[in-house]
């Protein structure tokens, strides 16, 4: 059996993906079941956070563990197999090890370093453990990846590249300013009382806010949190509990909310957000500015906002502040879309009054009707249009500083992504902190730590592969105690006038002679297991003394029983 992980992260999937994919605590437990009733699979365990799910499983076929994985992954996540397959990745054997390492010590995380990924190892192993999932891989590299994690936060300072989510969430809230200096004596609204939840609790009340309100489907959660965090000795925050039909109200006194619950749906949405606003400025929430432009120019939204227009230009990245005539609005759109607008364009329903007045509706339909037909010649014969051009400088109005700071850690999203348009509030969620974080510096420390995981692959490695041997040599010695019993009833046979001092001291000559035999080769044979290529001792072992494949199983089924019986105790 070998060890193999399939999964996908905000390294391979953009989050749009990641929040159709995510699973629900439930959906985790069937997709774990449903692990272990396939074929090539053994053991089971899913990670499982927002920003990754992975399945680990130790299969006994490569390509047959693959494609199962995969369908199982698409089954539960409700994501079509063919669209996420090209955002997953597959890791095998140490390569599989080194990546859970290297998850464990945060260098894989959306913040490098942070070290809230440990917490959520640990529940992945203990819901495997609780399931009966996890076997002695899964459990031994688990808990040496907990181990891992810990060392490399102890002995290097990984924390410095890198925080939690939360605090690199309000980092970019708070534009720039002094996390501290920008939440002091604010007013919070933490929706959620789970592990994300709480950290962000914790973490405001460090950083200095002056009241946190908690809101939860569950009452005595978000009250045994509240309680935590009016009873630590290093804030002195007021906190209490709500139920979450007073979140409406609640986000009306609230400078800052962080949601982060297990929600399929949204939880706060644009209308609640906007209502909020008007309910702290007296006014109306009004949206962001986004249809001036220079003279002579509108919005793609304004050029093309018939509701039987065939072509979205304002879902055209850049295209603000251009024409329906200008090649950057269209730039990149294939010749089947753009000859479809043509039609819709000439057929003079596409007409955009200019604000300079110059051209009649019927002159305006008929020379956007040209230029985009000559654009769709020109895509036809090379595919794409080939250039954009950057339009002419816009000045922005002033905006009004923000009045609401919403911070959306759940995937999939709590909160409706339309309020960034909204004035008055600033918004971030997982894709903000993706972006941002990815051309954050590394720290020093990052090279030690993946020296660490390396060693520790290699050391997890070499226990594996000895103690793969293991059954064989305990199977080696059993017939080689059988043997030995075998011959002493023998010879109770030929001399039954032995006293019992001198059969005990016949036996254990016996006993001792086979003993000295096996003991260097069975000392050796582990060294050489644990080797890299060493695998294959175990095959020469039970081919040269005949040993029984089923004896060696049964010796191998007896030890994981053992192993899952202390698991269970631990959990």
């Amino acid at each position: 059996m070998s060890l193999l992980v399939v999964g996908l992260s905000h390294r391979s999937a953009p989050v749009s993906v990641l929040e159709r994919a995510a699973l629900s605590a439930d959906a985790q437990v069937k997709l774990l079941q449903d692990t272990l009733a396939a074929e090539p699979a053994a053991e089971g365990a899913v990670l499982a956070t927002c920003n990754r799910i992975e399945l680990y499983a130790d299969v006994d076929k490569f390509h047959a563990g693959v494609a199962e994985l995969s369908t199982l992954l698409a089954q539960h996540s409700g994501v079509g197999l063919e669209e996420l397959t090209p955002h997953l990745y597959v890791h095998y054997e140490d390569r599989a090890v080194h990546h859970l390492f290297s998850v464990a010590c945060g260098l894989d995380s959306m913040v490098v370093g942070e070290g809230q990924i440990l917490g959520q190892i640990k529940d992945a192993l203990a819901t495997a453990q609780e399931l009966h999932t996890a076997g002695r891989l899964l459990n031994d590299l688990f808990q040496q990846a907990l181990r891992v994690g810990k060392r490399a936060h102890s002995e290097t300072g990984i924390d410095r590249a890198g925080q939690s989510l939360v605090t690199f969430g309000l980092e970019q809230l708070s534009a720039g300013r002094p996390v501290e200096a920008w939440a002091k004596d604010k007013k919070a609204l933490v929706i959620g009382a789970g592990s994300m939840s709480s950290l962000a609790a914790a973490t405001l009340a460090r950083v200095g806010v002056g009241e946190i309100v908690i809101a939860n489907r569950t009452p005595d959660r978000a009250e045994r949190l509240a309680e935590i965090l009016m009873g630590g000795d290093d804030t002195d925050v007021l906190a209490r509990a709500v139920p979450m039909d007073s979140v409406p109200v609640e986000l009306t006194r609230a400078d800052i909310a962080v949601s982060c619950t297990g929600a399929t749906g949204l939880v706060l949405t644009a209308g609640t957000v906007a209502a909020a606003v008007e309910g702290r400025t007296g006014t109306p929430a009004a949206l962001r500015e986004t249809a001036a432009g220079p003279a002579g120019h509108l919005a793609p939204a304004d050029a093309c906002g018939d509701d039987a227009c065939p072509l979205d230009l304002s879902a055209v990245q850049g295209a603000t502040g251009f024409s329906v005539m200008g090649e950057a609005a269209v730039a990149g759109m294939d010749a089947a879309t753009l000859e479809q607008h043509a039609a819709w364009v000439d057929k003079g329903t596409g007409t955009v009054e200019r604000r300079d007045g110059r051209r009649t509706p019927g002159e305006e339909a008929e020379a956007d009707a040209e230029v985009i037909a000559a654009l769709a010649a020109t895509a036809a014969g090379l595919g794409r249009i080939p250039e954009r051009r950057r339009p002419e400088p816009v000045a922005e109005a002033p905006r009004p500083a923000p009045v609401l700071a919403l911070l959306d850690l759940a995937m999939p999203r709590d909160i409706d992504a339309a309020v960034h348009r909204l004035l008055g509030v600033r918004f971030v969620d997982l894709e903000t902190l993706a972006e941002a974080s990815a051309d954050a510096p590394m720290a020093a420390d990052v090279d030690q730590v993946r020296r660490i995981v390396s060693d520790e692959v290699a050391a997890f490695g070499a226990a594996q592969r000895a103690a793969h041997i293991t059954p064989t040599v305990v199977a080696l010695r059993a017939m080689a105690a059988d043997v030995v019993a075998n011959e002493i009833a023998r010879l109770d046979g030929r001399l039954p006038d032995l006293d019992d001092k001198q059969r005990g001291e016949i036996t254990q000559t016996v006993r001792r002679v086979v003993d000295k035999l096996l003991h260097a080769p069975t000392v050796r044979v582990k060294q050489l297991a644990a080797e890299p290529g060493g695998a294959g001792y175990a095959d020469a072992l039970r081919t040269l003394f005949d040993l029984d494949p089923e004896t060696v199983a049964a010796v191998s089924r007896a030890e994981n029983n053992t192993e899952n019986a202390k698991n269970r105790g631990r959990a």
